[in-house]
């Protein structure tokens, strides 16, 4: 099954308010968009979670093979005028949110690219939207609100002004996280991180 929508990638363009991003509404497929809110998997606790520690069903995993694959590659290549030949790519997968989310910052220096598809059925809530800012401290001066609905996709390049964040949200908020990251060590070392994350919070649980 098809689980991108690659006309609406292939038409994305770049914006550079407030900096170098795009905006794909829809970016699933029809078919993806029906089935893949049915099998996202069950995740009780805030954070990242590696494929690993929260695995894919069918229809999430020809996604994700879709996202990692060359011609995404080339996609995101194009629209941010990057060269992310061998630049290796970490996945992972978020389902909840607690108030400690959303916080004002960049990502870390090891990350190249973020992009967020957010899998959220009807969302409602005018809260936990992420928000592309202007500054380091006021989540209301952004230039986008990208709302977590189905098949919203956004990516940005990882500079020391790429500052984002969301207004505090408790509850059910899915997402899959793309990274293309500087080196395969960096990819290893997220991938140990995430799984000693889960490992903790399903002893807690």
């Amino acid at each position: 099954m098809a689980g991108l929508n690659w006309n609406a990638i292939e038409a994305a363009q770049l914006s550079q308010d407030p900096f170098d991003h795009f905006l794909v509404e829809g970016a699933l497929s029809p078919a993806c968009a029906a089935a893949v809110g049915h099998e996202y998997p069950a995740i009780h606790s805030p954070g990242s979670f590696s494929l690993a520690d929260a695995r894919p069903g069918a229809v999430l995993s020809d996604l994700i093979a879709d996202m990692e694959s060359p011609r995404f590659r080339r996609e995101m290549e194009r629209i941010f005028n990057l060269d992310l030949e061998d630049k290796p790519v970490v996945v992972t997968l978020r389902g909840q949110c607690s108030t400690r989310d959303g916080r004002i910052h960049t990502d870390s220096n090891s990350k190249i690219l973020s992009l967020l598809l957010y899998m959220n059925e009807g969302w409602q809530s005018p809260e936990g939207r992420l928000r592309l800012l202007r500054n380091d401290h006021d989540i209301e001066n952004y230039a986008v609100e990208v709302p977590p609905t189905l098949g919203s996709l956004v990516g940005f390049v990882r500079s020391d002004q790429s500052w984002h964040g969301h207004t505090p949200f408790t509850g059910q908020r899915r997402v899959l996280q793309l990274n293309y990251v500087q080196s395969a060590r960096v990819s290893w070392v997220g991938a140990i991180r995430h799984r000693l994350s889960a490992i903790s919070k399903q002893r807690v649980a």
